[in-house]
């Protein structure tokens, strides 16, 4: 065992001494030391119950033969963060995750891991570590939260919220309206429960084989998420025995997996920036062309919030991640060969998986559209690309050409929309947000959320090197590539200019020539960094483009 570094033999008398100190006897030392990564805290609604969750993965570890070991993890409330200077820091918090479970599993050296995440940036950081160490590894998530029962009986959820205030700042709603939804959208712990990031990351966890079947769909509230969390902690133990690791489950088919059911899925566009991030750690590239050849092949076929009406309880009461997978399988669009951390394949995972509700799951001949979910386009715009879901935008925002409104910063922009200032056909752009000018990258859910509710969805684009919460609908294309901060052409734009996008031929165009944007080019002057003292500053100099998935220069 790995633990017998720091349990066995004379040498190690101190080391055992230390863990006497905490009361460990003998008999739990004789055992595997698994650590359970606990994401609890008293701030995130997904993370609020994870204790109970974690309190059963111990059991189930203790049941079978290994002895448990907690430690923390921090984590960050995107919906909490949103809007401020908070959010510059929820994308960051992802190195930080996984480079502090490296240290504690490394230190203390354990034998064995079961991850207790929930939410946005979490779950990519915990499998980023995952990946990275190595060692036998279970997930099990905190599950969604249930959908909101709000204004006449309308599922809602947290995005219902945010657009809300929209709704209320152009005078559709009245104050005691928008009281009602702040009261109801969010009824219960969990992570908000449309296909927003945190339940993307959750579904694709399991999807790559790193969770349980139901890791990704089980409500937070029901019992079976503490049975599962039972199950995580005795299927770790069997991890160990049968030395199946991580590395031999996150193989470049099964992020290919990955990429057609969250196409089928219509997952967050931030399953674009960690997908490839937690590929790194595995030794594996992503490349956002494929991305676009999987789309191509890959019919859509759930549309959950915020691109329809469903939640995620629907998702699973309509036979989850497994049912989903099962139609692909059928149709030969994803490979069951690959081991799971059940022990068995994909394919005897799926053996019992059923669809039991086809307006939730659309067979393969009735798809919402041919292709996926998701897009990435490119052009003289974004030479390295950006990203949009195509699955939440209305049809007639496809194609779509307009004058730029250019804004140097979220706040600008968000002023400009409750203002009144923006015009149908316009394009907003918001830049110097990138992983670099933010520095962090924030989610975007203020102006994007301003536009829908306000009723503009279906007319204005908006596009950034910034990024988009989940919960984003509507022409909102994220992660444009090069950066401003970097030079890239999104900082040569000006007030005016003609955009044109065109979503199905995945292109993104300024329309201005060659010459006139090497003359910009010559001109420009970055802006000063917005932050540059403590972490964001360090994130700053070391983070590299979206188009690789954000992560540290290696």
């Amino acid at each position: 065992m790995k633990s017998d570094q720091v349990k066995k033999g004379v040498e190690t008398t101190p080391q055992r001494s230390l863990f006497k100190a905490m009361g460990y006897i003998d008999e739990e030392l004789e055992q595997p030391l698994v650590g359970v990564v606990n994401a609890f805290n008293e701030i995130i609604p997904g993370h609020i119950h994870l204790n109970t969750i974690t309190k059963a993965v111990k059991e189930g570890v203790r049941m079978a033969g290994g002895t448990p070991i907690e430690f923390p993890a921090i984590g960050v409330c995107d919906g909490i963060a949103m809007g401020h200077s908070g959010m510059k820091y929820s994308l960051a918090s992802r190195e930080l995750i996984a480079d502090s479970i490296e240290i504690m599993a490394t230190a203390h050296s354990l034998d064995a891991l079961v991850f207790v995440p929930n939410c946005d940036k979490i779950v990519p950081g915990m499998l980023m570590a995952a990946a990275r160490l190595n060692i036998p590894a279970v997930f099990v998530s905190g599950g969604p939260m249930l959908a909101g029962r709000s204004v006449g009986a309308k599922d809602s959820d947290l995005n219902t919220a945010f657009e809300a205030v929209g709704a209320f700042n152009a005078g559709k709603i009245d104050e005691q309206q928008l009281k009602e939804y702040e009261d109801s959208v969010c009824p219960s712990c969990g992570s908000c429960s449309g296909m927003f990031t945190a339940n993307s990351m959750n579904c694709l966890t399991e999807v790559l084989g790193l969770g349980l079947p139901g890791n990704g769909t089980i409500p937070a509230v029901l019992a079976e998420r503490v049975r599962l969390a039972k199950k995580a902690g005795i299927q770790v133990m069997e991890m160990f025995k049968r030395d199946i690791k991580p590395k031999d489950i996150m193989t470049q088919t099964n992020f290919v997996n990955a990429l057609a059911c969250d196409m089928a899925l219509g997952c967050s566009t931030n399953s674009i920036l960690h997908l490839p991030a937690i590929a790194s750690e595995a030794g594996v590239t992503i490349d956002l062309q494929e991305v676009n050849e999987i789309s191509a092949r890959t019919p859509h076929l759930c549309k959950l919030a915020p691109a329809g009406g469903h939640h995620l309880e629907d998702l699973y009461y309509a036979g989850g991640i497994q049912a989903l997978m099962k139609t692909l399988a059928d149709a030969n669009l994803i490979d069951t060969s690959l081991i799971t951390v059940t022990g068995k394949t994909i394919a005897e995972n799926l053996e019992t998986a059923v669809n039991k509700n086809p307006e939730v799951i659309r067979p393969i001949d009735n798809p919402y559209s041919q292709t996926g979910g998701l897009a990435v386009l490119f052009g003289n715009l974004a030479p390295d690309g950006c990203v949009v879901k195509q699955g939440a935008v209305a049809p007639e925002m496809l194609s779509h050409e307009g004058p730029a409104r250019v804004f140097n910063s979220e706040e600008e922009a968000t002023a400009a929309i409750r203002g009144g200032k923006i015009n149908k056909g316009d394009v907003i752009v918001i830049r110097y947000e990138g992983p670099k000018g933010g520095p962090g990258m924030r989610e975007m859910l203020f102006p994007t959320s301003a536009i829908a509710g306000m009723g503009l969805d279906k007319d204005v684009a908006l596009i950034t090197d910034g990024r988009f919460s989940g919960a984003t609908r509507g022409a909102s294309i994220g992660h444009v590539s090069p950066e401003a901060a970097a030079g890239g052409p999104i900082a040569l734009v000006e007030e005016g200019d003609l955009i044109a996008i065109d979503i199905l031929a995945r292109k993104i165009s300024l329309k201005v020539s060659d010459e006139e944007l090497a003359k910009r080019k010559e001109s420009w002057v970055p802006l000063e960094p917005k932050i540059k003292t403590g972490y964001l500053a360090r994130y700053g100099k070391l983070v590299t483009s979206a188009s690789t998935g954000a992560i540290f220069e290696k």
